[in-house]
This record gives structure tokens, C-alpha cells and sequence, in this order.
């Protein structure tokens, strides 16, 4: 492929980084070097390192023709910013490179599989738009540096069954299973304006064949099912798919952009999978197109985009580079569900720890040294009839804040970020579904400068939101209508 897009965009990157100081980004969470990010893509273990991509647009804080940028980490915890990988330029891709994802061959080369948007024709469409396609292509390198697949498409719309759309077959996310096959699953939005994720298999992961509709829609979880991912957790199969154009159901699920993950059987022999059920992945306000990987140690591991569609296009005054990756979370499955932790190695990251037991909250309170914008606290409520609704404030002042409210009588936790500094009438608040467990609710609490990750009752239920909050609003409270207890175990975070 060409070198000169790859080079310019390269030193356009090296530029930017020199604009943005280290205070102005998070301390944990993966950024772009520049512009704008969504979706992680790539995410592997290769050469000792765990590798990151993700969906960039340097040269704006708006989504544009889609780039892969790159970074590396030891630990998942801190990461090293590598050139970008890919740029769109061949008749394939030259709208995007759109999501995908990587592994390890056997000849020690690393491959990349991403979805290239290409125009089919300079004539516009009703709309004013130009007519793309959408196919699975192939990129592979050594870690640093990469090279497009000269047979590049290697699956395009001819392979796609009937009844599916050539232009909406996206998100490969590709594995390799005990019986030394190459497999991967797309997402594809059907004719009638529904999705399924269709299964396709390989020998040497260049040349590939349609096997089958793993799962479908049914008119009745969202419409396009983006970002598929698909592996075993102890002992069992789960989906996970990103719809969008989802209807609401009570608590559970909200509408529009959302996650959710299906858990089921699956016979690796006929490759058929029978969905158990339904579940949404992180019920908060920023979260989207989650992918995950198994690291050396056998820990499924995931990470996802800290930012959702609805909220996108409301960039902040004087931001450098818009979006963010969560933190990497360990999957398990237990008692029916996903169960999600911060990836152990944080934990090597705590500095001064605090430790209050059994404090009773009335008025607003604030207790002497839980304060700080990068931490990892987390707050143990008994649940009584004593009090009427609890709640914690973050990020704040006398100008700024977000709080975490429980209602014990309805059993809902709710978030609300209008006082964050993101000023703008876009989705702010949430409200989550959360029953007590053992008598109390647990909330995890992991704070960066920009964001929020809250791990509910030992990661059963999770809930992620970004802030834009000055970082000189530090102050933590805890108030309570009646009188609650709590306990609050609070470690700063050191980098």
C-alpha cells in the first residue's frame, strides 16, 4: 500500500501530542493521541504485550474517515502511544477502516481483520450521500508496522446469505478455537431492517467460508447489532452485540444505542447457539462497543468505549481530543450472570488507603481524607428502613458535582451528571434496577479525571459516565434522607 497517507497522518499525530500536556488526559484511561475515537478494535496479547487499537480520526474532535490508532501496555493499567496503524486509502477502505479486530499466527506475525468502507460510485444517492460497501479485510504486521492483504476483500457481500444487506456486514471479530480453525462473527442488518450475526470459519485465517446465523434480532432487541463479540466463560457462551434503535423495557433496557450480552449453549460440532437469556452490560451513560481478549494467564478480559452515539457530536469548548477507552474489566460468569471486576493490576496502583466502618450519614457529610478525582473507593450502605434515599456527591464544589442516589424503598440507583461540566441538554441521568445483596449495596468506585466506573454490588451490575468537571472539584460527601450507615474503604491512585 501507499506509504505517503500513512506518513503525513503519522506526523500530524506527532504534531498534535506535542499541544496536549499530561494533566489534560486521563491517568489510566486510553485516549487517542489526537481528534477523535470510538470503538476499540484489535485487542490482543502479541510479542509479550497487550496491543490496543481503536477507531481514530486525528485531524478532528468530530468522527470522520475512520483511522487505527495504536497503543501497547504491560499491565493494561499504563500505555505506551504507538504510530498509527492504518489509514483509509485503497478502493476498499477509502471511506474507513472500520472495527475489527486481531491475533497471533502461527508464523509470529500479527493480524489485524477490520471492516474497510469503500465508495462503490461518485453519484450521489437521494440523500447527497455517496453509495458505500462494506467488507472484512485483512491487514498484518510486526507489532509496529503494517501491510494491507493483497487479496484484499478476503469476505465481501457475495458472501453474505440471503435476505442481508451487502452495505451494513461489519465489526469481525475473529479467534481460533481447540480444533485449530480460524473463526469470526460479523454483525448484518437484514432486508427487513433487523440484524443477525453471521458465523464464518477458516483454516489459515486468509480464505473464508460462511458457516451460519449464530443469533438474531427478532424485532425485538434493537436493530443493527454492531460490534459482535463471542467467546466460553466459565462454562459458558456469551454474545455480546451493541444494538442499535433499542426500545425500552422498564429498567432494564434503554433506548436507543445500548449493550447488552446473550448467554447460552453452544455446540462447536453444528455451531448452533440457543440463547437462556438477555442482559444489559453496563447500565450507565457512556458505554459502548465492547471487545475482549484472553490473556496469558486465562483471564477474559474487556474494554470498551467510554462515550455513547447520542452524546457524541456535544464536544466541549477547548477539549484537544475527544473520547476514551473504560478501564479493562475481568469478565466471570456467576449465578446467571456476567460478572465484571477492574482488571486486578490497579491494585499495584494504590497509594494512601482510608478506612472508615460503620459511620452513620444524616446531614451532608464529608469525611476526612476521602476526596481526590483518581481513586478506587468503594462504599459498603446497609440497607434499613432508617433513611428514605442516600447519596454521594463526586467531582464537586460550590459550582460543580455528580452524585450516585440509592432509593431503598424503590431499589434504584440513579446517576445524575447535569452539574458536570458538560454543558449541554443531552442525557444526563439514569436510573438502574439494584436489589440488595446480603443486606447492603457494595458500589465500586473508580474515579479518573474524566470519568466515573461504578461496580455494583461486586460487579453483578456496572455503570460508567464521563465528566468534564474542573479537576480542582475534588470534594467527596455522603448525605442521607433519615440515617444510613456505611463503610468506605478509599485508596488514592498513583501514577
Amino acid at each position: 500500500m501507499s506509504k505517503e497517507k500513512l506518513k503525513k497522518a503519522r506526523e500530524f499525530e506527532q504534531e498534535q501530542l506535542k499541544r496536549i500536556s499530561p494533566e489534560e488526559r486521563p491517568c489510566y484511561h486510553v485516549t487517542g493521541g489526537s481528534g477523535w475515537i470510538n470503538d476499540p478494535n484489535g485487542f490482543s496479547f502479541y510479542k509479550d504485550e497487550y496491543h490496543l487499537f481503536y477507531q481514530y480520526h486525528p485531524y478532528s474532535n468530530e468522527w470522520g474517515p475512520m483511522h487505527w490508532g495504536h497503543v501497547t501496555s504491560k499491565d493494561l493499567i499504563t500505555w505506551e502511544r504507538l504510530p498509527l496503524a492504518m489509514v483509509p486509502e485503497e478502493s476498499y477502505d477509502n471511506f474507513g477502516c472500520f472495527s475489527g479486530s486481531g491475533i497471533e499466527l502461527p508464523d509470529g506475525r500479527h493480524l489485524l481483520m477490520y471492516t474497510g468502507v469503500g465508495y462503490v460510485s461518485d453519484i450521489p444517492m437521494a440523500n447527497g450521500e455517496l453509495p458505500t460497501h462494506q467488507t472484512q479485510c485483512l491487514a498484518v504486521g510486526d507489532g509496529t508496522d503494517y501491510e494491507k492483504y493483497e487479496k484484499n476483500p478476503v469476505i465481501t457481500g457475495e458472501d453474505v446469505p440471503a435476505g442481508g444487506s451487502k452495505v451494513d456486514f461489519r465489526d469481525p471479530k475473529i479467534w481460533k478455537d481447540e480444533d485449530g480453525f480460524y473463526y469470526a462473527v460479523v454483525a448484518n442488518m437484514t432486508d427487513d431492517g433487523n440484524s443477525r450475526i453471521l458465523l464464518f470459519k477458516s483454516t489459515d485465517a486468509f480464505q473464508w467460508q460462511y458457516v451460519c446465523v449464530l443469533d438474531h434480532s427478532d424485532e425485538k432487541l434493537g436493530k443493527m447489532w454492531e460490534c459482535p463479540d463471542f467467546y466460553e466463560v466459565d462454562g459458558k457462551h456469551v454474545l455480546v452485540v451493541s444494538p442499535m434503535a433499542m426500545m425500552p423495557e422498564g429498567l432494564k433496557f434503554h433506548v436507543g444505542h445500548s449493550v447488552i450480552y446473550l448467554t447460552g449453549t453452544y455446540d462447536k460440532k453444528t455451531h448452533q447457539f440457543i440463547r437462556e437469556d438477555v442482559q444489559p452490560l453496563d447500565s450507565g451513560i457512556d458505554f459502548y462497543a465492547p471487545q475482549s481478549m484472553q490473556t496469558p494467564d486465562g483471564r477474559r478480559v474487556m474494554i470498551a468505549w467510554m462515550q455513547a452515539w447520542p452524546n457524541s457530536k456535544f464536544v466541549p469548548d477547548g477539549v484537544k481530543y475527544f473520547g476514551q477507552m473504560t478501564l479493562p474489566r475481568e469478565i466471570n460468569y456467576r449465578n446467571g450472570k456476567l460478572i465484571q471486576q477492574p482488571v486486578r493490576e490497579i491494585e499495584n496502583y494504590r497509594g494512601e488507603y482510608v478506612h472508615y466502618e460503620n459511620v452513620e450519614i444524616s446531614d451532608e457529610t464529608v469525611l476526612n481524607g476521602v476526596d481526590g478525582r483518581v481513586l478506587d473507593m468503594t462504599v459498603k450502605l446497609k440497607v434499613t428502613d432508617a433513611f428514605k434515599k442516600f447519596t454521594i456527591k463526586l467531582a464537586a464544589d460550590e459550582t460543580y458535582d455528580s452524585t450516585i442516589t440509592y432509593d431503598p424503598v424503590r431499589e434504584v440507583l440513579s446517576l445524575d451528571r447535569s452539574r458536570s461540566g458538560y454543558m449541554y441538554d443531552i442525557l444526563h441521568t439514569r436510573d438502574i434496577q439494584v436489589k440488595p445483596a446480603g443486606g447492603e449495596v457494595t458500589l465500586r468506585i473508580l474515579m479518573d479525571r474524566f470519568s466515573v466506573e461504578i461496580f455494583i454490588n461486586d460487579g453483578s451490575q456496572t455503570a460508567t459516565m464521563v465528566l468534564f468537571t474542573p479537576q480542582e472539584a475534588d470534594n467527596i460527601s455522603f448525605a442521607a434522607d433519615g440515617k444510613a450507615q456505611i463503610s468506605v474503604d478509599k485508596y488514592a491512585l498513583t501514577f
